[in-house]
């Protein structure tokens, strides 16, 4: 923190230095006016800005302090119950890191600042991740493989389908299998072992009759033995597969498209994994049915989490084959019918049990595909729309809240950009209250510019931090919007509160720690000039924003001094709280788990309470749905909203 400095009064010599200093001031500005001008305002507005009256007003961004060592690209940050928060890169979108195999995280304490580094047994770059009832983080997906683009791909490669029409047996086949096509005579070889499932036999449902063996399948990315465009293929063929013998030769064959030198998307992986806080440690449970990258986890009403979307092995969007996490026997099941969602699909648990998709997205995947608005109801698989959302298609990169409370069911979906690349973004901020018989989105109020990648918070004040993002994309030509606001859900309007010190877009996030300020970090620049001329570095300091509630009088904040760990959905619990008479509302904020600005995982519940000698005595709804097992943030705040430190409570 900068302050102006304090010179000695030596006043015998104050008109010499006057004079001695204006002279430099008119010859420094008769040659570099500007430059001097820019000097003084940077100061001044070092100086403004940490005055006691702006923080109170705006509040104030530091940046963490930390030690070298611990610095990674943070793409991933969760808030465990612990009070700690697990940051990962894994790789950090780096790909001589993930060549090397150099996967990484860190824990960071902020209540004593220390940092610990947490061995990474995958590469957890572009997971999905979810709070799960005991404590422990859920992470599944990842990356497998790292996008070519078209100019760096130097031999032809796809999916290959591998059919095996042998009713008694499944067939695996390593890595470096090796496919012949029998039209086109071009040979490929496999990247990867795989697994093919036996043929399931079919019979006529009226007389019983045997008709045929539906092949099992499965799906490998396989390349050219060597480079060149010559080995690329036009059309569909059928292969050989090299060492099959007697039967298996019949009844194993693959079926490739187009194999081609064409733009090589990423690759998910099926690793999973719960991140222990207590132990601090990842413990590998049962892999998904699908690899998936960039997949959102949605937590369920019975505890369960859903995994939806994502790259698959071959770096195909996952066709709508979305699956359930169970956390007591650790194993994946599908739900067994199809929805599409690009990836990152925004999708948030409802008070009913049904499941909100606000249309925000990180992209991928068809631009006509499972990009409108709707609530789904998991059981029926129906798909209700729903219409009025401005800026339908600048939606990618766009951030997604529940605001609070979680009772009223409302949500805001906060600017966005264009399809892939696109330079278009939004400068819209969109409403919903899911509430009403037909719901339907309507305009709040605009930021100041289009911004894609917004970080959208949740404050224990009931109010909303949005800050940062880009207008372009990634950044592109200086884009990044170094502002920061407060959104206000009872007025409906945003304050510009103080801003930012550093550009913030993709592979970005921000959540509330229990002490009620909030952290924001990474940021990926593609170029780091105007002129989109030098590459960009990845972000790697992170900065802490400190609310105004937090530069009222000390004395006067609330405090939750005592209380019990755990409380039953639909029971009571008595807390001791300073001066209980202050306090006039308490709520229950469910701990972040973001990435690339989608967090569907924070909500605040209102808590009713009554006021006892010592404290206050909160009673949790007993909606599993608004309420989902799990750790919780309980704060009480005073009458100008200025929150308690949260203590943790466990509600089973």
């Amino acid at each position: 923190m900068s302050a102006i400095p304090v010179r000695q009064n030596h006043r015998r010599n104050r008109a010499r230095r006057i004079a001695i200093g204006a002279a430099v001031v008119v010859a420094v500005a008769g040659f570099n006016g500007p430059a001097l001008y820019r000097f003084g305002s940077a100061q001044y507005h070092e100086y403004k800005i940490n005055r006691p009256d702006y923080k109170a007003a705006n509040g104030h961004w530091d940046f963490l302090d930390v030690p070298a060592k611990f610095r990674i690209n943070s793409i991933h940050a969760s808030l465990l119950h612990t009070g700690k928060v697990l940051l990962i890169a894994g790789s950090g979108n780096n790909q001589k890191n993930f060549d090397a195999g150099t996967f990484e995280s860190i824990l960071w304490d902020p209540v004593t600042d220390a940092y610990k580094k947490i061995p990474t047994p995958k590469d957890l770059f572009c997971s999905g991740h979810s709070q799960l009832p005991d404590g422990k983080l859920l992470i599944a997906g990842g990356t497998k493989r790292y996008e070519k683009l078209k100019g760096d791909v130097t031999k032809a490669g796809g999916l290959m389908v591998v059919h095996n029409e042998d009713p008694d047996k499944p067939i695996t086949l390593p890595a470096g299998t090796v496919f012949t096509g029998k039209e086109n005579g071009k040979t490929f070889v496999s990247k990867d072992p795989i697994l093919v499932e036996k043929a399931t036999k079919v019979f006529d449902e009226t007389t019983g009759a045997y008709l045929r063996n539906d092949p099992g399948l499965g799906r490998v990315y396989v390349e050219a033995r060597e480079s060149g465009a010559k080995y690329e293929t036009g059309a569909e063929d059928n292969y050989r597969v090299h060492g099959m013998k007697g039967s298996d030769a019949r009844n194993v064959y693959g079926i490739g498209q187009k194999l081609a030198l064409d733009k090589k998307d990423f690759q998910g992986i099926k690793e999973a994994y719960e991140f222990d806080p207590v132990a601090e440690k990842y413990i590998s449970v049962d892999p998904m049915n699908e690899a998936r990258w960039y997949p959102t986890l949605t937590t369920l009403q019975d505890g369960k989490v859903l995994a939806l979307s994502g790259l698959d092995e071959i770096g195909q969007l996952v066709p709508g084959k979305n699956e359930i996490y169970d956390p007591k026997t650790r194993t994946w099941k599908y739900t067994g019918d199809i929805q599409k969602f690009p990836t990152y699909p925004a999708v948030f648990l409802m008070d009913n049990g049904k499941l909100f998709y606000s249309g925000s997205n990180s992209g991928y995947g068809p631009a006509d595909v499972g990009r409108d608005p709707g609530i789904w109801d998991l059981k029926t698989n129906k798909f209700d729309k729903i219409p009025g959302l401005s800026d339908p298609d600048r939606m990618e990169t766009s951030a997604t809240v529940m605001l609070p409370p979680a009772q009223d069911q409302k949500f805001m979906v906060i600017g966005g950009g264009g399809v892939g690349e696109s330079e278009e973004s939004s400068d819209k901020s969109r409403l919903v209250d899911l509430k009403e018989a037909d719901p339907r989105f309507k305009d709040g109020p605009t930021l100041e510019r289009g911004t894609r990648y917004p970080s959208a918070s949740l404050l224990p004040d009931d109010s909303v931090l949005v800050t940062g993002g880009s207008e372009d994309y990634r950044g592109r030509g200086g884009s990044n919007v170094l502002q920061a606001r407060r959104y206000d859900p009872a007025s409906d309007t945003y304050t510009r509160m103080a801003d930012p010190k550093v550009g913030r877009n993709y592979h970005s996030g921000s959540l509330l720690l229990p002490d009620g300020r909030v952290m924001i970090f990474g940021s990926d620049s593609l170029y780091a000039d105007k002129a989109n001329t030098k590459p960009g570095v990845f972000e790697q300091r992170i900065e802490i924003y400190t609310p105004p509630y937090l530069y009222r009088d000390a004395n006067a904040r609330p405090e939750v001094t005592d209380g019990p760990k755990a409380v039953k959905r639909g029971g009571s619990a008595a807390f001791k709280v300073k001066d209980p008479g202050a306090v006039t509302t308490a709520k229950l904020m469910r701990p972040s788990a973001v990435t690339h600005v989608t967090d569907v995982e924070q909500r605040t519940v209102a808590l009713d309470f009554k006021k006892t000698a010592d404290g206050v005595e909160v009673t949790v709804p007993k909606n599993s749905a608004l309420v989902p097992s799990g750790w919780y943030m309980l704060f009480v705040t005073d009458g100008e909203g200025t929150p308690s430190k949260a203590v943790w409570v466990e509600v089973e």
